[in-house]
């Protein structure tokens, strides 16, 4: 998946009546995933109870897409094969991935031959990836049905641990395939630059800084993220840049 998947979709997002009042929110009340757009206002009142700068940023987002997908090895080799490629671009090789590899389990990528890998469309690279995850699910070293219940380091931890699979993959599963309320993406550039103009920053922030910063907003980071990722998605329609 890369950026601009995110922002086609984000350019779905529902316009707010800018002058609503969040409802309050008790903290027993809360859950660990984010699965409506109820959990999205329950997430945007904590924040702007937290930080008034919110409510500017929600004024130009409104309600973000929620962008739930399917999770486990689908989700997953999704996510990797659709890096770095436009919205066609990856749906077209998804499509070619889908075809070759059927059905899609860790023991049918395992068995792929050349001429399947050349078939999918993939790069060397994410070939080498989808090998990695594959043969780390056949061997349960990663049991992605576990994942759901850890918080979002564990989460991290235990993906990072394959070869290929890097932080911003485990984010995107993280928010879009668990729906985890406090999953966040600071090393995604669309939200560092985001975060910049949003808040008034010198520079735009390095991943630990905007890590760093990102710790007043939990437990509702995952709901964060969303906005900003939204609130690029206005930044560049502003400029009239398409993605």
């Amino acid at each position: 998946m890369s950026y601009a998947v995110l922002e086609a979709e984000a350019a779905s997002a529902k316009p707010l009546l800018t002058e609503r009042v969040p409802p309050a929110i008790h903290p027993d009340a809360m859950t660990e995933r984010i699965t409506c757009d109820a959990d999205l206002e329950e997430g945007m009142a904590a924040l702007t109870a937290r930080d008034a700068g919110w409510r500017a940023i929600i004024a130009r987002t409104g309600l973000p897409p929620l962008r739930l997908r399917e999770g486990g090895l689908a989700g997953l080799a999704g996510i990797i094969v659709a890096q770095q490629l436009s919205v066609a671009s990856a749906r077209a090789v998804w499509a070619r991935f889908e075809s070759v590899f059927v059905p899609l389990t860790p023991e049918r990528l395992l068995a792929a031959t050349d001429d399947d890998m050349r078939l999918s469309g993939l790069s060397r690279p994410k070939q080498r990836t989808l090998l990695a995850l594959a043969s780390a699910l056949a061997e349960e070293r990663l049991v992605l049905d576990a994942l759901a219940g850890m918080s979002p380091e564990d989460v991290h931890a235990r993906m990072t641990a394959i070869s290929g699979i890097g932080p911003w993959t485990a984010d995107v599963y993280l928010l879009f395939c668990l729906g985890h309320r406090d999953g966040f993406a600071a090393g995604d550039l669309a939200i560092q630059e985001a975060a910049r103009q949003a808040f008034g920053l010198g520079a735009r922030p390095k991943a630990a800084e905007l890590e760093a910063m990102a710790e007043a907003w939990r437990p509702w980071r995952g709901v964060a993220a969303r906005l900003l990722w939204a609130y690029y998605a206005v930044l560049k329609r502003r400029e009239g840049i398409n993605a």
